[in-house]
């Protein structure tokens, strides 16, 4: 004979609040079947190893309950270590790096070989029970990403003159071709997540640096995806009393721009999911990357984990 004991009764118990959760999740999982969710990963979260794999835990998952994540990675803290650690001096104009020769160089080692290959490998380490596959890759593979070299222009502070800014190999998307995603997502036989590098190639074959934001709200425009997520260091949106906005429009999103609400790293996150919207993604979602299962409980139950942008 065998007596359940208190401890026993405790895991039944956890048991089941699993089979409640998974329960609740059903119509979400359900409106997401078959679906491309493309997620945007960087900042702090990338450098916590621990917090990464779960990260690539939660993606392998997705694949698994039939949604097609594709992921797009930054690496800017990876970049500038390496920099440093090179003796190679950075600078800034408004939050975009000046990228010279020597910093491409850089760049594009980080991004494309270590950061990228280490996210595919850890999704490929944590879906190697059902044989869930991170394939690593840049804009330069197949075409990918088409760019044109960034052009921004800044005030002179004492004429008040707008001045061309030149940032060097920094690019802006011009053209995404698809084609090598939707081969690999859409594969009969295998389990695909592809994991993209924010580097592309000009017409004339220079190789440039591009935001790794812009980079996923134009991917994600191509693919039409259901989501896009932009896994950032903050809950998500907040309003004039720092309080988190759960959900908004477009309209209101280019508003807080205009009152000067959003400010910093939030109004180039919030123009490019406007962008991503108006390019044909259901919604983008901004929240925190930082957080455990961030991804699963936006996705998979009512409240969700961030600031949802919806198009009007």
């Amino acid at each position: 004979m065998i007596k359940q004991t208190q401890s026993d009764a405790q895991l039944e118990e956890k048991g089941w609040a699993t089979a409640r959760t998974l329960a609740e999740a059903l119509p979400f999982i359900q409106i997401y079947d078959r679906e491309i969710v493309t997620i945007k990963y960087g900042g702090h979260a990338m450098g916590d190893e621990a917090v990464a794999k779960l990260f690539a835990s939660d993606i392998v998952l997705l694949k698994l309950l039939g949604i097609h994540p594709v992921v797009v990675h930054g690496g800017g803290p990876q970049i500038s270590a390496m920099l440093n650690r090179a003796g190679v001096k950075s600078t800034f104009i408004d939050g975009l790096r000046v990228t010279d020769e020597a910093t491409m160089e850089i760049a594009e080692m980080v991004l494309s070989g270590a950061v990228n290959k280490e996210i595919a490998n850890w999704i490929t380490q944590a879906g190697r029970e059902a044989d869930v596959r991170g394939v690593g890759l840049s804009g330069k593979d197949a075409g990918l990403l088409l760019v044109d070299k960034a052009t921004r222009t800044k005030k002179d502070p004492d004429s008040m003159i707008e001045q061309v800014v030149d940032l060097g190999y920094v690019g802006e998307p011009k053209v995404v071709d698809d084609k090598l995603i939707r081969t690999l997502i859409g594969d009969a036989e295998h389990d695909y997540v592809p994991v993209i590098a924010p580097i592309g190639v000009s017409e004339e074959g220079h190789t440039y640096n591009i935001n790794a934001d812009t980079v996923a709200g134009a991917v994600a425009g191509k693919l039409n995806a259901k989501r896009m997520l932009l896994l950032t260091d903050i809950a998500g949106v907040l309003d004039g009393d720092k309080d988190l906005i759960r959900q908004m429009t477009v309209s209101e999103a280019r508003q807080l721009i205009e009152d000067g609400v959003a400010v910093g790293g939030m109004i180039p996150k919030l123009e490019t999911a406007i962008g991503a919207i108006e390019a044909g993604v259901e919604a983008v979602v901004i929240l925190d990357g930082r957080r455990p299962h961030a991804m699963l409980v936006e996705l998979f139950t009512e409240h969700g984990a961030g600031t949802l942008i919806t198009r009007d």
